[in-house]
């Protein structure tokens, strides 16, 4: 993984450096390779984390298409579809390897079609309005992770959410399901198919990720059941790079909540730190060729991988999105007695946010230094945080994962 091609390293171009792009640049780097980052925005989240970092705009196709004959490795990290099809039409000229699958892209971008797709194989996921009770949860078709999602208790408030969102055409409305939520990553190369470890996911007051917990606490059956439906799904889509599958555990079922073939963020660090896998690197010196669906079993370490952010005095845990918006990002060690962090944090300044890496010989140790770290920065900074309690306990043995 980390040989070097004559006497340089491999290099790998990432196009986006937004949350995306963080996770692919970390990664990346994790895996030995040199790592240059473009994006238009010079403060985006990614570019103090780069080797080299390139400030242009990614639809200036000529000057794309010479960045990209110098690297050996490509991964778009972001949504928008013209600047996809772009990155897309110029890698397959240059001919370097991508991971990105553009014709799974425009089918999981979509949630009508993948809900489409769901019941044509028979899938387990939540059921539409009418055809369900209140509460139900409403949100663009078209829109990526808990962007646009709203949870309605009645009927009033979901013709008054219609009112209001006259443009929304294409709006998914389907039953709230109660339980906790988990994701899976699949790589497909030549037909050929990996699966990697279950995370557990836990999410903010906005339905935006906070938290991400390894290893998982699924039986391993239900592991093995969500890998199954990973692979079917990668199948149906002809999937030829990364997707990742969304589920809720919900009556002892796991119900698929939506699949996104395009690189995911928080979840891959997460796998990496309880497994030592990088699976865009794995995907990168290829997987080989078959239609074997592989699950690979490694040592699993307890990680916890979230969200804090500080402001007026106290500390809160939020979202993944807060990322995005606190400009470029630092990447330290031994921040607060965390194993790693990505911070705009500065001694005596007010407001800052940091992703934090936590990591153990195993869930209830990790749980314990996590109290330990947050103590620790609430100590040290004077701060406060009216959600401490509910945002330090492990619910670690459920009976609805045995």
């Amino acid at each position: 993984m980390n040989e070097e091609h004559g006497s340089r390293k491999k290099k790998v171009l990432v196009l986006g450096g937004k949350l995306q792009g963080v996770e692919a640049v970390y990664l990346m780097k994790k895996s030995g390779w040199q790592v240059t980052v473009v994006d238009l925005d010079p403060d985006c989240a990614a570019s103090a984390m780069a080797d080299t970092f390139l400030c242009f705009d990614i639809m200036e196709a000529d000057k794309l298409q010479q960045v990209m004959r110098e690297h050996d490795f490509i991964i778009p990290a972001l949504e928008k579809l013209p600047v996809l099809s772009v990155i897309d039409e110029t890698a397959r000229e240059c001919g370097v390897k991508m991971m990105f699958c553009m014709d799974a892209y425009r089918i999981t971008r979509s949630k009508l079609a993948s809900d489409a797709m769901f019941h044509k194989l028979g899938v387990p996921s939540p059921r539409y309005w009418p055809n369900c009770s209140f509460p139900v949860i409403a949100k663009p078709s078209d829109r990526s992770g808990s962007e646009g999602v709203c949870r309605i208790s009645e009927r009033a408030k979901l013709e008054l959410y219609q009112a209001r969102h006259p443009g929304l055409t294409d709006v998914v409305v389907q039953e709230y399901l109660e339980g906790p939520s988990y994701s899976i990553e699949i790589i497909a190369e030549k037909g050929r198919m990996w699966t990697f470890e279950v995370t557990e996911l836990e999410m903010d007051d906005r339905y935006d990720c906070k938290r991400v917990i390894c290893p998982s606490g699924l039986s391993p059956k239900l592991q093995s059941d969500f890998a199954k439906c990973a692979g079917e799904l990668a199948e149906m889509v002809k999937l030829d790079g990364i997707m990742d599958v969304e589920a809720i555990l919900n009556d002892g079922q796991l119900k698929v909540l939506e699949i996104d073939a395009r690189l995911p963020s928080q979840t891959l660090t997460a796998v990496y730190h309880s497994t030592g896998v990088v699976p865009p690197a794995i995907y990168a010196e290829g997987i080989g060729s078959g239609g074997v669906l592989c699950c690979p079993r490694c040592p699993e370490r307890g990680v916890i991988y979230e969200h804090i952010y500080v402001a007026a005095g106290q500390l809160r845990f939020v979202g993944e999105h807060i990322m995005g918006t606190q400009g470029a990002l630092n990447w330290t060690y031994g921040f607060f007695g965390a194993d790693e962090a990505l911070t705009n944090y500065r001694p005596g300044r007010a407001s800052w946010a940091a992703t934090l890496m936590i990591t153990a010989d195993s869930r209830k140790e990790a749980w314990k230094k996590h109290e330990e770290v947050i103590r620790t920065i609430l100590d040290q900074e004077h701060l406060e945080c009216p959600e401490l309690d509910e945002n330090l306990t492990d619910c670690d043995e459920r009976e609805y994962v045995l």
